[in-house]
């Protein structure tokens, strides 16, 4: 077992240029002249923009696409696994660390690349040391601009990198990694879940595929007492015989109304906080209250303004006490199901591409401070079936599956501390391999 690392008689500094393969090895994208808005094609080879680094990772839920022709021809952009990955605006403490899956596609405009010299140290190490708050912090305050901040490669190649032996670093980003792994693990298993019930709420209540299945004479694929709850054929305006058209706000309540003192503390919720994708916020914060949004557990909230609409931020509230009212901004519309209306549809709703298509064309007022009223959702239009038991099975298949997302992203949160708590205190020696693979054990 290894003692105790000692970084200021072992380690090594020196700026991150230092440890690159070569002339070239910190670059940006192409820029505007070189890829244009023309160039990107449906599918084809994977261009990464600054969206699409989300939690150390590259998201391709709206990736952009070139031309294989036009990967060629800009191949000097093409990423390799184990290159390192940073917007240049905005958001410029986030990175990613190119995995094999992404091998091959492209550093967007917007976007700049660290190709590292890996014989004195691993690719892995420095994505966990640029993550440490002193790092971020000094790349924060040397960036370039005061309302946009950027990188440039100077200022990347300046940045101070301390490291042990490389059979050291092995080891701390072996621990390190493991709890990203089990992270990820929930992360994907989640999304799993989630599509689950999105592919449930579209089958009942936008395809009808039972009623759809009956009148194909198809074999039932529910159990017999939800099969049975189904109409036989559908109407003539294409909905199940007996299901009615409704206005969204006559299912649910659109930021319904609740009491909270100013200066109460209570868990709050920013804008920031609410995910892009999945139904998970991070943890709300206890804040006194001075104004905003409230809400309550099983509630949804819905991004209202630009661009937090139209990126996808949407979560579900939970993990609030039992009659726990809870606040945050402004920017986002409370949404609540009615009467046997279950909180699971209410959300699978708001994340719907229908459903959100339909807010975004409803955006109104000045460039960049767009934002959709509480009337647009209200007057959509959806269907509401002619038996409450429906509602009843729906809720019943779906809050298992909403239950475990809730019990992995717990679970994750908690991974995710103890990750964050070991990280400086592995990479200044402050805590020995073995304290740390024991930490790491207990909370397996």
């Amino acid at each position: 077992m290894m003692s105790n690392l000692l970084p200021n008689e072992k380690w090594t500094i020196g700026a991150l240029s230092y440890l690159c393969d070569a002339d070239g090895s910190i670059q940006t994208g192409p820029f505007g002249t070189q890829l244009h808005a023309s160039d990107y094609v449906p599918s084809g080879v994977p261009c990464i923009m600054p969206q699409d680094i989300i939690d150390g990772r590259i998201s391709t839920e709206k990736i952009a696409y070139i031309s294989e022709e036009n990967a060629n021809r800009l191949s000097n952009f093409r990423l390799l696994q184990n290159d390192i990955i940073y917007p240049r605006r905005g958001d410029i403490a986030k990175h990613a660390l190119i995995t094999s899956k992404e091998n091959g596609w492209l550093c967007g405009t917007g976007c700049l690349r660290i190709r590292l010299n890996t014989s004195s140290i691993l690719p892995q190490y420095l994505y966990y040391y640029l993550t440490l708050p002193h790092v971020r912090e000094w790349i924060a305050q040397n960036s370039v601009g005061a309302t946009m901040p950027h990188l440039n490669i100077s200022l990347v190649g300046q940045i101070s990198v301390s490291y042990p032996t490389y059979n050291e670093q092995q080891v701390i980003t072996n621990i390190l990694g493991s709890l990203d792994d089990k992270i990820d693990l929930n992360r994907r298993m989640n999304e799993t879940l989630e599509a689950m019930a999105r592919a449930l709420f579209r089958d009942w209540f936008v395809d009808f595929g039972p009623t759809q299945a009956k009148m194909a004479g198809e074999a039932p694929y529910l159990a017999p007492e939800l099969w049975g709850l189904f109409p036989d054929r559908l109407d003539d305006e294409g909905k199940p015989e007996g299901w009615e058209v409704c206005n969204f706000d006559e299912l649910v309540s659109i930021n319904p109304k609740e009491k909270l003192s100013r200066n109460t503390i209570a868990p709050y919720l920013s804008m920031s906080e609410l995910p892009t994708q999945g139904c998970l916020a991070e943890a709300p914060t206890p804040r006194p209250f001075s104004g905003g949004s409230k809400f309550k557990n099983g509630d949804t909230l819905f991004a209202r303004i630009t661009p937090c609409l139209e990126n996808g931020k949407t979560a579900l509230a939970q993990k609030l006490d039992n009659n726990i009212v809870g606040w945050g901004s402004t920017e986002f519309h409370v949404l609540r199901g009615k009467g046997h209306v279950p909180f699971s549809w209410v959300y699978l709703m708001a994340r719907d591409n229908e459903f959100r298509t339909n807010a975004i064309r409803g955006m109104t007022g000045t460039s960049g401070r767009q934002r959709v009223a509480s009337e647009v959702l209200a007057t959509y239009k959806t269907v509401t079936p002619s038996s409450n038991q429906i509602w009843k099975a729906f809720d019943r298949a779906c809050n298992p599956l909403f239950e475990k997302i809730i019990i992995n992203g717990v679970e994750s949160r908690t991974l995710a501390q103890l990750r964050d708590l070991l990280l400086p205190k592995l990479m200044s020696g402050e805590i020995s391999i073995r304290d740390a693979e024991k930490m790491v054990e207990d909370a397996a």
